[in-house]
């Protein structure tokens, strides 16, 4: 019988870390597509990202962690293993208690 576990690990893999670096906000490696950038993002406990809203349409699975995610004045907890959706032009803000990883889907818009 095999252990559950032992396919498991914590962190992105190697090969994704050799994707082209982003540099923004937040520590991530970006994947570029037709239409879409995909990126495998990192945030430390106690990260706060202002107020802010993007051209594209953005999806988001948590992978590790949790991101709390304020929209319209409302905080929604979006734990590991879940799924978001911010809308083009929509203003948001993110906090992260805890250390945070997510894959982000950036679609043009």
């Amino acid at each position: 019988m095999t252990d559950e576990n032992a396919f498991r690990q914590q962190g992105f893999p190697e090969a994704i870390k050799r994707l082209e670096p982003y540099s923004g906000r937040f520590e991530a490696f970006r994947l570029s597509g037709r239409g879409c950038d995909v990126y495998f993002a990192s945030y430390p406990a106690g990260t706060e990202i202002e107020p802010h809203s993007h051209d594209t349409e953005n999806h988001g699975l948590i992978t590790l962690g949790a991101l709390i995610l304020i929209v319209d004045g409302k905080e929604t907890r979006v734990p590991a293993g879940s799924w978001y959706h911010i809308p083009a032009g929509q203003i948001h803000a993110a906090r992260f208690e805890e250390d945070t990883e997510e894959i982000e889907l950036w679609f043009a818009s």
